[in-house]
């Protein structure tokens, strides 16, 4: 018998039990479309986490005081040498990895403008912040260097801030607001970036001299860490290992002392989190692809009911002439159409659900096409693995003894 014919056999044995043929295929249908949807949200979730710590700022390194260890102990930043402005100065001389530099210091509390009112966290930087964070002025204009040295009292501010305390879309340049009733004058408006990875609004800032957070809302002489840009991300590492450099001989350290500081990268923060995310698409991924496995033992044995139904239809066609390799091909195609017509379903159900997740949720989504692939090599693999022992078993049967068969 040729293959043609063997196919019309088991398209016909199919529909012959349509409601049973679908029950079976639906193990299946489950699983390719959970894993689809599954790997996508995993997927989404990874990209979307590079993008935010991508718009976090270019090629970004940030140094943080403490972190040493003593003894096993790992000492805070009370117990170390803390940050000054000199350490930032020394890097922006000797650092030539570096492309830009900035002090940082920052607090929390209300911003207040006539009768309305903002709790937001304000940064004490330089001009270059904003080339470090990848920041847009999108009205006004950004400080100066002699500002930034000369405790000026200007800022500029987020869209959260803005709206907020002047109203949706109103452009605040040029007005005053207080925060601890230290008076800042408007220069400047920021770009919109929206959340981060952690939840955190970009656009809930005000950004003002460094000296000025200092001097008249801290009280304090120090910093609480240097924000700086690499040259490009394939100079972070030298950069990194030139700022160590130098903050090791500005705080004076001997060869046998731990650093009294952290440098932590951005490509570093990017390696941690999308190192989750992708522990965590593996996981539900093995989690779909049980399913997969659940779909194929009911092929397995429905496959088994099927041969034991037509075993008397088996006796006839070899008693007829049929061979044991003709028997095993029909009921091993039955099999494999029984799975890939499911995959091809699931496929088509996976992208759906895919795509209501994203709108209902507004969670990121992003269908992996290597999934679609794996997904449809499994369900052929699958056919032929589970069907390959039934059909094995319908082909073996002695043609006297199945014609007996009651």
């Amino acid at each position: 018998m040729n293959l043609g014919n063997l196919l019309k056999v088991a398209i016909k044995a199919l529909k012959r039990n349509k409601m049973r043929s679908f029950l079976t295929m639906l193990g299946i249908i489950i699983g390719v479309a959970s894993v689809i949807t599954m790997l996508a949200i995993g997927q989404g979730s990874k990209k979307s986490i590079e993008d935010q710590i991508s718009s976090m700022g270019s090629n970004m390194l940030f140094v943080m005081p403490g972190t040493m260890r003593m003894g096993g102990v790992q000492q805070g930043s009370s117990a170390s040498q803390r940050l000054t402005v000199s350490d930032a100065d020394a890097i922006r001389a000797e650092c030539h990895a570096v492309i830009a530099v900035s002090p940082e210091v920052r607090s929390s509390g209300q911003a207040v403008y006539g009768n309305s009112n903002w709790p937001t966290t304000i940064y004490g930087a330089n001009e270059q912040y904003l080339e470090i964070r990848s920041w847009e002025v999108v009205s006004g204009r950004n400080m100066t260097d002699s500002e930034a040295r000369g405790s000026a009292k200007i800022c500029l501010v987020g869209r959260t801030v803005a709206d907020e305390l002047f109203g949706e879309g109103i452009d605040p340049t040029g007005e005053t607001v207080r925060f601890r009733s230290i008076p800042f004058k408007i220069i400047g408006v920021l770009k919109e970036k929206g959340q981060n990875s952690f939840g955190q609004d970009q656009d809930d800032v005000i950004i003002a001299p460094y000296t000025t957070v200092q001097k008249r809302i801290l009280a304090q002489t120090y910093i609480q860490s240097i924000q700086m840009s690499a040259r490009s991300a394939g100079e972070s590492a030298l950069a990194q290992q030139q700022v160590e450099e130098v903050l090791r001989r500005t705080h004076r350290l001997r060869e046998d002392e731990d650093n009294d500081f952290s440098i932590r990268s951005q490509e570093e923060l990017a390696t941690t989190m999308t190192s989750v995310t992708e522990i965590l698409t593996i996981l539900l991924g093995a989690i779909a692809g049980i399913s997969l496995l659940v779909g194929g033992i009911g092929i397995m044995n429905i496959m088994y009911v099927s041969v034991t139904e037509r075993t008397r239809e088996i006796g006839l066609r070899m008693s007829i002439g049929g061979r044991s390799v003709d028997i095993l091909l029909q009921f091993l195609i039955e099999s494999i159409m029984l799975s890939v017509f499911g995959g091809l379903i699931g496929i088509v159900l996976g992208f759906g659900a895919s795509s209501v997740v994203e709108a209902l949720t507004s969670w990121p989504i992003s269908v992996m096409w290597g999934s679609v692939f794996l997904s449809f090599a499994v369900c052929t693999l699958i056919g032929v693995f589970f069907g390959w022992y039934p059909a094995r078993r319908a082909s073996d049967l002695d043609p006297i003894d199945a014609l007996r068969f009651e």
